[in-house]
């Protein structure tokens, strides 16, 4: 039996950059269908981001999503009664939407007494700079999949 299509939404881009990736941004940091909000936070973050680095916010952001994206994870393959932890290349789509989630988690992880726009400026100038718990997710799930790579020939 087939399997149902995957239907893709093409996003409209956002007011204020007229960027598909900052729509997506938002949509991921809303939470209860709050969007002003959402859009709030982000376009905080954004401008604070702008003001510390006199660069294109946009461009930040999109340089920030890039170094925290992951090439490579590992996948739980079953052989002969075994697990395996198989890695194999991520594709472009979950390497954004897991960049995004890391990113956000990261922000909303931090302990400190800032508000949630500070708290994600922050965490975007890290990962500029390839820092940064983001950063660090990324680099333990390369470790992963590198000592892992003997089990690659599972792959399916």
């Amino acid at each position: 039996m087939r399997r149902k299509r995957k239907y893709t939404r093409e996003l409209e881009p956002d007011a204020v950059y007229e960027s598909v990736e900052v729509t997506r941004f938002i949509n991921k940091l809303m939470s209860d269908g709050k969007k002003a909000a959402a859009e709030k936070i982000m376009y905080g973050a954004l401008d604070i981001v702008a003001e510390k680095t006199k660069l294109n916010p946009s461009e930040v952001l999109k340089t920030a999503i890039d170094n925290v994206a992951p090439t490579v994870e590992v996948a739980s393959r079953r052989v002969g009664g075994a697990n395996y932890q198989v890695p194999r290349e991520v594709r472009p789509t979950r390497r954004f939407a897991l960049a995004l989630r890391w990113l956000i988690g990261a922000a909303q992880a931090k302990k400190t007494g800032k508000g949630m726009t500070e708290k994600l400026a922050e965490e975007l100038l890290l990962a500029i700079q390839k820092e940064g718990a983001a950063m660090k997710k990324r680099g333990d799930m390369h470790r992963m999949a590198e000592a892992n790579k003997a089990f690659a020939h599972f792959k399916w």
